[in-house]
């Protein structure tokens, strides 16, 4: 039996949008799972020094995506999430440019519509590395959400406005 080697290469990006060419067998699987929390005309995001983006992250293996997203919004923000519906579905690669060594991954991003149960904004439930790289969750007019700088490889603001149509 002849074997025959893929050398498919995927295009990975980082936040800043540099681009770069992954072997296949570099990539690993990330799922996660993002909160759009609305409240009145305002939505939750967070922002650091490349943009905004919306609560959330990794989903750890053995935990159920909504559990993630929940335990996200909590580290980030401050604040207990409830009512989870699921109202978007991306995949992408990409390559973090903030850690020391070079890792990539593709990702499943899951996006929920979510309400606020409890809870204010704060940030003492921040993980070290969350604090390290200055996130700051706040509340941000719907109407801005066009001109907001967005501060994640992908553009998670169509995804925002459908959801707000339904």
């Amino acid at each position: 039996m002849l074997m025959f080697m893929n050398p498919k290469i995927v295009k990975s990006r980082d936040i800043y949008g540099v681009e770069c060419e992954v072997p296949i067998s570099d990539l690993r699987w990330r799922p996660a799972a993002y909160a759009i929390a609305i409240r009145g005309d305002t939505i939750l995001l967070v922002s650091e020094d490349n943009g905004y983006h919306l609560p959330g992250g990794g989903v750890d293996l053995g935990e159920m995506p909504e559990d993630g997203v929940i335990r996200e919004v909590k580290e980030e923000t401050g604040l207990e999430i409830s009512n989870l519906r699921l109202v978007g579905l991306l995949s992408t690669f990409f390559t973090p440019s903030h850690q020391k060594k070079s890792e990539h991954y593709q990702s499943l991003l899951l996006y929920y519509l979510c309400d606020v149960a409890d809870g204010e904004v704060s940030l003492d439930d921040q993980m070290d590395d969350e604090k390290e790289y200055g996130l700051m969750p706040e509340w941000v007019s719907i109407a801005h959400l066009d001109t907001l700088r967005v501060g994640s490889t992908v553009d998670w603001r169509p995804i925002v406005k459908e959801a707000l149509q339904d």
